[in-house]
């Protein structure tokens, strides 16, 4: 996603992460790297995407730097249900397994 993700985005990220999950993904990272300010409709597809996963035995994931989208994952608390990186690649990584 770039640009904003508000009520009339929101949905274009919802359809996307749908199909993935839909499709049998049980990890998804959402790219908003290049988003600049996201509203409650975003944070909505966020949450519905990660119980979804979850309900699968699945994880969520999210890229994005330091600014608006972090700030507002770290006010709501969202920041601590799912990871937060700051790169793709940082997510997509293999992680140590313990």
């Amino acid at each position: 996603m770039t640009g904003e993700v508000d009520l009339y985005t929101a949905p274009q990220l919802r359809e996307r992460v749908a199909w993935a999950i839909e499709d049998g993904a049980s990890r998804i990272v959402v790219d908003l790297a290049d988003v600049s300010f996201m509203d409650s409709s975003g944070l909505g597809v966020l949450i519905g995407a990660l119980r979804r996963l979850r309900e699968r035995g699945g994880e969520l994931a999210v890229v994005c730097g330091e600014g608006p989208v972090r700030r507002l994952l770290a006010i709501t608390g969202l920041d601590r249900l799912f990871p937060v990186h700051g790169s793709v690649e940082a997510a997509t990584s293999p992680r140590d397994p313990g």
